[in-house]
């Protein structure tokens, strides 16, 4: 299964990038990085510069019709510069109307409340979301890890870097469901 990574060109953590992408690499998927810009993206610890990636498709010109699931990590200035980007948001809107699985981990649901796809799911994330998440009409749980079928897709979310194994572990199974 061909899988987008959706990153903004900087401000994404780096690790929550680097080990889904390594888990659907070792799973025998074919992770994609897509941005809002060709080159390359930044990634981020925390708030200190970290490695550079290649961006393989621009999210303008990149369909979710090719992939079969979306993951959306983290970083707090990655998915607060994705939701300030009309086609980032229409590119994530798009799975969720034609069914495809999505994975977002600690601050990433921004994109997600902005898309206005939130609305009667349950999810988790970092804490500081979970008003947001409230007022976009979800309902957030402090949970390690929440798989919400309450939708036209299933929806895995994490809340933290800590949480990656089983954030991993669960978009993994949800997405292997899709590919079956």
């Amino acid at each position: 299964m061909r899988i987008a990574f959706l990153v903004a060109p900087e401000g994404v953590e780096q690790v929550e990038l680097t080990e889904p992408w390594q888990a659907a690499s070792d799973a025998g998927h074919e992770p994609v990085l897509v941005s809002t810009e060709s080159g390359k993206i930044q990634a981020f610890n925390h708030l200190d510069k970290a490695d550079t990636f290649s961006v393989d498709e621009v999210v303008g010109e990149a369909s979710a019709g090719s992939f079969g699931g979306l993951v959306l990590p983290g970083g707090v200035a990655n998915p607060d510069f994705l939701r300030m980007d009309e086609k980032a948001v229409a590119f994530v809107k798009d799975f969720f109307e034609q069914g495809r699985p999505v994975a977002a981990i600690c601050h990433a649901p921004w994109t997600l409340v902005e898309a206005d796809v939130v609305r009667g799911r349950v999810l988790t994330s970092w804490p500081s979301l979970a008003t947001d998440i409230r007022n976009a009409g979800g309902t957030w749980v402090d949970e390690q890890v929440k798989i919400c079928d309450h939708g036209p897709n299933q929806l895995v979310t994490s809340r933290k870097p800590d949480d990656l194994k089983a954030f991993c572990d669960a978009f993994l199974h949800v997405f292997a469901g899709e590919a079956g």
